[in-house]
Formats: structure tokens, C-alpha cells, sequence
């Protein structure tokens, strides 16, 4: 049986929600983590958690591609190596095309792009010398879009097509390469959502069938401890995101669009109300994280 003792994962946005409880499942099996998040403070208390036998915290910016990779070297220079890696680290923001702030809009992609590039980059020759695998997060945003979401399913997409780009370059080196998608999961993104906008509750109550569902943390931390240490190709949580991928061109053509068109029209402008009396166009906890990787003092 695969097995996970003394493996060693790297995993971005290790500070809370799926990041965090995914290195405490690791760390219960045996794997010795390097852990990467801005915010230092719960990355501080969840490796004294564990223990620094254990875990290594690095408090970098996933868009500062030195920063990386100094994160990268300490952790091969603390635990030899680095076996796995999950490139876990997101955010979202709110608001339509027309209305969301441009800034935190290039933000999302910055971080949820290119932050998958610059952890895997950084990553990359240790994790080809010790034939790894490497797990992104993508999401079932890369399969159907959502009105006031553009940025983080345009991201989420890129991510799917990057790591499937990975995969055929890495086969032929014994390196496995996988994408994550899940539905809504209870993390700190969904919450602060839920709890910034009601149109963003509207618009999961309009949603067909399970898509509007919000599903477990735990529920999604088993499925990616079992692709970490089986190599997965796909990871579905729940597994019926799946066939939504396998019908992606059904779900986003005239006949998919059904359901959710005839509340557009209400939701979207509520959303850039709620947006604009806000102040800001994503979670305050993404404001203040902003903050510190514009001034790392």
C-alpha cells in the first residue's frame, strides 16, 4: 500500500481551511511538511501545533517567485527534499466584469496563476529528482462559470490547463502531476463570501441540482490525502463534480444556462450594490493579506 511516512509535501495557503487541516492529516501519517502562507501568524501556530521536527513554516507571497524559492531551499535544506506538492493557495473576489476593482481582479489571477507556476517552479528539481507528484487546486469553476466570479473561474480554468500542461511534461520523468476539483467547500473563502453578500447566497439558491451545495472541509482534505499518496490524475469532491466535467460542453452551452439566466438580471446588480457598499471587491481578510505583501515590514 502507497504510503506517506517520511514523504515530504510541500502545500501553499497551509495557514487555514483545506491547507491546514490537509498538513494535519499528513502530519497523522507520517510526512514531514513545508508549509507556505502571507499570513504568518496561523502558519507560526499551526506548525508549533505539530511541531517543528515536523513542519517548516515559510511566510511568502506565492506571487514572489524568490521568495518561493527561498521557501523551497529551507525546506530541502531542513528535510532533504521535497516529494509532494500541493499547490493549494487561492482567493476570489466579488462583482461583475463592469464593476469589480481591476487591481483585485489581476490579484486573483496573479495569485491563483501565477502563484501555482511560481510554487511548481520552485518546487520543480527536487521534486524530479526524488519522481514526485504534484497535486493543483483547481475547482469546478473550471467547468461551469458564475455571474460575479469571473476572475476566479477564468483562474481556476488556467490552473486545470497548466496542470494538464505539467502532466505531459513530466510523465517521461516518473513525475505525477493531478488537478483538484471541487464544488463549494465550507473554507474561509466560501464563509467570508457568505457572509459579505447576500447575493452571493442568492445566487447558490438558484443554482441547479448539487452545484449551489457547500460541502465539508474534511470531505475535501480526505480526497486530497488519498490522491497524495495514490498519485492522482483527477480529484472530484464531491465526486459528482466529475461528470459535470465530463459534460462541460452541455452545462455551458444555451441548454445549461437555463436555470441560472432568469436570476441574473436581480443578483448581479445586488452584488455590485453590496460590492460598492463594501468598499472593496474581496474578503477583508484578502485586504489586509494584500497589505502585507505589498509591505512585507
Amino acid at each position: 500500500m502507497p504510503t506517506l511516512r517520511n514523504k515530504v509535501a510541500l502545500i501553499t495557503g497551509a495557514a487555514r481551511g483545506i491547507g491546514a487541516d490537509t498538513a494535519r492529516a499528513l502530519a497523522g501519517k507520517g510526512a514531514k511538511l513545508v508549509l507556505i502562507d502571507l499570513d504568518a501568524a496561523p502558519l507560526q501556530a499551526l506548525v508549533a501545533e505539530l511541531g517543528d521536527d515536523v513542519a517548516l513554516a515559510a511566510a511568502a507571497d506565492v506571487c514572489d517567485l524568490p521568495a518561493m524559492q527561498r521557501a523551497v531551499d529551507a525546506g530541502v535544506a531542513k528535510f532533504g527534499g521535497i516529494d509532494l506538492v500541493l499547490a493549494n493557495a487561492g482567493i476570489a473576489s466579488y462583482g461583475s466584469v463592469s464593476q469589480v476593482d481591476p487591481a483585485t481582479f489581476k490579484r486573483v489571477l496573479d495569485i491563483n496563476i501565477l502563484g501555482a507556476f511560481h510554487t511548481v517552479r520552485a518546487a520543480l528539481p527536487s521534486v524530479i529528482e526524488r519522481k514526485g507528484y504534484i497535486l493543483v487546486v483547481s475547482s469546478l469553476a473550471a467547468f461551469t462559470a458564475a455571474p460575479g466570479l469571473a476572475a476566479y473561474c477564468a483562474s481556476k480554468a488556467g490552473v486545470e490547463h497548466f496542470a494538464s500542461a505539467l502532466h505531459l511534461e513530466l510523465a517521461h520523468l516518473d513525475v505525477a502531476v493531478g488537478s483538484a476539483h471541487m464544488s463549494w467547500i465550507d473554507t474561509p473563502l466560501v464563509q467570508d463570501a457568505k457572509a459579505d453578500l447576500s447575493a452571493f447566497n442568492q445566487l447558490l439558491a438558484v443554482l441547479p441540482g448539487p452545484l449551489g451545495k457547500t460541502t465539508s472541509v474534511q470531505a475535501c482534505v480526505d480526497a486530497f490525502v488519498h490522491a497524495l499518496s495514490r498519485r492522482k490524475r483527477r480529484v472530484y469532491v464531491p465526486r459528482w463534480v466529475g461528470p459535470v466535467g465530463w459534460f462541460k460542453a452541455v452545462v455551458t452551452s444555451r441548454i445549461g444556462d437555463r436555470a441560472v439566466l432568469p436570476h441574473i438580471p436581480r443578483i448581479l446588480p445586488l452584488m455590485d450594490q453590496e460590492v460598492a457598499a463594501l468598499g472593496r471587491s474581496t474578503s477583508a481578510r484578502n485586504v489586509a493579506l494584500d497589505d502585507v505583501a505589498v509591505d512585507p515590514s
